[in-house]
């Protein structure tokens, strides 16, 4: 491993020296050996391949052999609205295709235009593409790393990686060769990577991999790799169209059996059959939830997330388990003082009041490196002007004031950093570091705005105030100072003895605000929150602990910890970690798989590079819009607008709604299309004319159910209820909690009354001609064309009435209609005055009497039907009642109907 390499193994890379670098004509042949230096750009498959892939899809195929059907029974106008539906759907699949090839392009924009290296002897600055193996490559702060580099010389070196590790402070480079394998990138601090940007100090080093072979270029291979997977609805949607194809083709056959037992017309019975499949397939289902899902699009940025691809909708509001990176994501990314040690005690660091701690504030913007106005600089450096900012103490006004005149740059060893200043006349030192090592050059301590002794009593009780301030992962600084008048030389100031203690900061980076009240409502929802992140795991409990996401250390294992598990260990304790501390991009993948493996539904959310693979590998990938990279963005299914954790909550919520508003579309159209299977294969197996033309089934289908179908989808639910029950667990059918009988109920209905329309004109036929009323005489009357057509008008306009009455019905089954607030849905209202409209012009207007084969009806037989078709809606009140007499839901909602105490033990193991 090429960390592993001493000094002297990597000079072998050169056939100069390491101070001369490469020589121009052996760093073009390897640049032709090796490539340029860039992430590569994945296989682009071609839109038409793309296009194509999305119609292998079981109920595309139905929707396909609709317009072979369609194009058959010579309704050429049902065949091109079909096919519309197949485009639609195919369009919105290719517009959502290609999320990996463009995270690859995203990292290729990441890299560093230009480097600066040694070649034959001299310092020149190249395009960091044609860096190659082997190269010099000097680094100094502000400067992003064009390559991965073994670092050969370091001063004051400090790498930000929190974009590749996870780490949120920068991590401290030197040159020493590890003397063990290390796996973490996050260890190796001899190394520096693609991508990171370096912060302060320089330092210089050879070139070990570029391209591909880089850190992030294996990460940008996993991503490649992993290969994009069905969301629950598409994969019970799949199904779906699977077992209507069985069922159609199952239909057909019995239709052909029907006919030769009863001697039938073969090619008369071809026809029914083919309108009896047709009946069994709900063509509008894919164009309508795709337009659903599409509608929810804008209530879901109104909550503050953009989403990148549709089934993410519904997946949203099945998760059950979010993890979450820490830095940036649960936190602010921003180290922030959180507590002080002055005047001999621990004190929150918003209650200092400044007064007499004047020489303490200075040595916090003096002894300091940062630009707080641009943000530049070791992120602890930034959160100590921050600090004192507030205080009035202004970086650029005091260092004009009191000039520096020499310092001492940190370094690993001492832990320590001092500056020299020249005050009215005289020099002052500041000096902070870390606690041990500057209370053993104390010699005096300031308290209560005056210079006293420093006992060794006094030094102990500081020690323990550190250490009580690191237990809580508080990073602890300690300061002082040194006056020695005009006189005094500069060389006494640096050499950091006899000083004077001034105090501690302990500082974090702390939560976003309002993220444990998220936590907590995520927990009430069922729905569990994992840590994932590359920071130390001390510092990632005091975090949780904060959050409420864990509290003891059993609780949280790191990524060594997870290295040492067999796969039968690690599957079984996946589910007991809420936090996982110092892990890799390759950790973040395997825990989001190990959980999907147990049955979970993961949601992911991170920002940096290193999430990228572990937000493409989970259900749902959440990516932070404002300070997340573009890879991580372009990883994601969806993109919170605001960077805010809570933010996920709401659009958790309005997963939830969706899904059940799409569950609730999917049972009335199912429903309906039972119901119109019911009138046709009844009338046959009786030996009756079929009472539905396929052109009518196509109209109810594609047309009458349509509206409805969209109104519903655009229906408000009770989210606060929806979020009070367990997420539905990820292999529920879709005809699960009840689902199942309300369809068969309501389609038996609708059925039941269609078929009694159809029959009620050869009844009344046969009464009006004094003939006896027997089946046979029923199906001799209805082999008059008049009859039929009449028949078969009133069956059709039942069964698109009925619909249209189910559908207001379906807005909650296990509620009255008189106590739901119909202005809530104004779509609904209008999809049913719409769809009435349309069911009178085709029984009324001459030219679609003649186009459907209708036949026009008088204000008596309207009221009749009228009444028949309203039938679904006295069910749903007997139902209503039924259930409230007896305490149970006729029909539950995703979680629903479960004994309390089952739902207590259901919540407390997502907790």
């Amino acid at each position: 491993m090429y960390t592993e390499k001493s000094v002297r193994e990597l000079e072998k890379l050169f056939t100069t020296s390491l101070q001369d670098g490469l020589k121009e004509d052996v760093a073009k042949v390897r640049l032709l050996e090796n490539g340029e230096n860039r992430i590569l750009e994945g296989k682009r498959k071609p839109v038409l391949q793309l296009f194509f892939e999305q119609l292998c899809d079981p109920l595309i195929y139905i929707l396909m052999a609709a317009i072979v059907v369609s194009l058959f029974l010579k309704e050429a106008g049902d065949a091109c609205i079909i096919g519309a539906v197949i485009l639609l759907n195919a369009c919105m699949g290719v517009i959502q295709e290609g999320k990996a090839r463009r995270a690859i392009e995203a990292l290729k924009k990441l890299t560093s235009p230009k480097a600066i290296v040694v070649r034959d002897g001299r310092e020149q600055e190249i395009d960091s593409a044609f860096l190659v193996p082997g190269d010099i490559v000097l680094l100094d702060s502000g400067r992003q790393v064009p390559a991965d580099i073994r670092l050969t010389e370091t001063v004051n070196l400090r790498i930000e990686e929190a974009a590749l590790t996870g780490e949120s402070l920068p991590s401290e480079k030197n040159d020493t060769a590890l003397t063990e394998k290390v796996k973490n990138p996050g260890d190796r601090k001899n190394m520096a990577y693609m991508t990171t940007m370096v912060t302060c100090g320089r330092g210089r080093g050879v070139v070990t991999a570029t391209g591909m072979d880089t850190e992030i270029g294996r990460i940008a291979g996993l991503i490649e790799e992993k290969g994009a997977e069905l969301t629950p609805l598409q994969k019970r949607l799949s199904d779906l169209g699977k077992i209507l194809s069985i069922g159609a083709v199952m239909l057909c056959l019995l239709l052909f059996l029907v006919a030769v037992v009863q001697k039938r017309n073969i090619g008369e019975m071809l026809l029914t059959a083919i309108s009896l499949a047709v009946a069994a397939v709900p063509e509008g289902l894919p164009a309508i939830v795709t337009i659903v899902m599409a509608l929810s699009v804008s209530r879901m940025v109104k909550a503050g997330t953009i989403i990148r691809k549709l089934p993410s909708v519904e997946t949203l509001g099945a998760v059950n388990v979010v993890c979450s990176d820490k830095t940036g994501t649960l936190t602010q990314n921003r180290m922030t003082v959180k507590k002080c040690y002055l005047d001999g005690r621990i004190v929150d660091a918003g209650d200092v009041t400044g007064k007499g701690h004047e020489y303490f504030l200075e040595s916090c913007v003096l002894c300091n490196d940062a630009d707080l106005e641009e943000r530049i600089g070791d992120p602890t450096e930034i959160s100590l002007l921050a600090y004192a900012d507030g205080y009035g103490y202004d970086r650029k006004a005091y260092g004009q004031k009191y000039r520096r005149v020499a310092e001492r740059a940190f370094d690993s060893e001492r832990k320590r950093m001092t500056t020299v200043q020249e005050r009215e006349g005289s020099l002052v030192a500041y000096c902070k570091g870390a606690a041990d090592g500057i209370l053993l050059r104390c010699s005096r301590q300031y308290r209560n705005g005056r210079e006293l002794p420093f006992s060794e009593r006094e030094k102990k009780e500081v020690m323990k105030a550190a250490e009580k301030m690191a237990g809580e992962a508080l990073r602890v600084l300690a300061f002082a100072m040194k006056t020695e008048g005009k006189t005094g030389s500069q060389k006494e100031l640096l050499s950091e003895e006899n000083l004077t203690f001034l105090g501690l900061t302990g500082m974090i980076d702390p939560p976003r605000e309002g993220v444990r009240e998220a936590v907590q409502s995520f927990r009430r929802a069922g729905v569990n929150t994992v840590m994932i992140t590359g920071d130390h795991v001390d510092t990632a409990l005091a975090i949780a602990r904060e959050l409420s996401i864990a509290d003891v250390r059993s609780q949280c294992m790191t990524g060594d910890e997870i290295a040492v598990l067999s796969e039968g260990e690690w599957e079984d304790r996946v589910e007991e970690i809420r936090v996982f501390a110092r892990v890799s991009p390759e950790h973040k993948v395997r825990i989001v798989e190990a959980l999907r493996k147990k049955g979970r539904i993961v949601a992911m959310t991170g920002d940096g590079i290193n999430d990228a693979p572990s937000l493409k590998a989970a259900d749902v990938g959440i990516a932070m819009g404002k300070e997340g990279t573009d890879v991580a963005r372009n990883a994601a299914d969806m993109v919170l607008t605001d960077d805010n954790f809570t933010t996920i909550e709401k659009a958790m919520r309005e997963g939830r709604g969706i899904y059940e508003n799409i569950r609730k579309t999917i049972l009335f159209l199912l429903s309906s299309n039972f119901g119109e299977i019911m009138t046709m294969l009844a009338a046959v197996l009786a030996g009756f004319l079929p009472p539905l033309k396929a052109s009518h089934i196509l109209w109810v289908n594609l047309i009458t159910d349509s509206l409805p179908a969209l109104a519903l989808g655009a229906d408000e639910n009770d989210t606060e209820e929806l979020m009070g029950q367990p997420p539905r667990k990820s292999r529920e059918s879709l005809f699960a909690q009840g689902g199942l009988s309300c369809m068969l109920c309501y389609g038996v209905v609708i059925g039941s009354i269609s078929l009694l329309a159809f029959l009620t004109v050869p009844y009344r036929e046969l009464l009006v001609r004094g003939l006896p009323v027997s089946i046979d005489n029923i199906r001799k009357m209805l082999m008059v064309t008049s009859v039929l057509n009449k028949a078969q008008t009133h069956a059709f306009t039942v069964l698109g009435m009925s619909q249209l009455m189910h559908a207001i019905g379906m807005r909650d089954v296990n509620k009255s209609l008189f106590r739901m607030n119909h202005r809530n849905n104004p779509y609904m209202l209008a999809s049913f005055v719409v769809g009435i409209l349309l069911q009178v012009m085709v029984t009324e207007i001459p030219y679609f009497v003649e186009l459907f084969g209708t036949s026009r009806l008088t204000l008596e037989e309207w009221g009749l039907l009228l009444l028949l078709s309203s039938m679904p809606l006295v069910v749903h009140e007997l139902l209503v009642l039924s259930a409230r007499l007896s305490g149970v839901q006729e029909f539950q909602k995703p979680g629903q109907g479960k004994k309390e105490k089952e739902q207590g033990r259901e919540k407390r193991e997502y907790a």
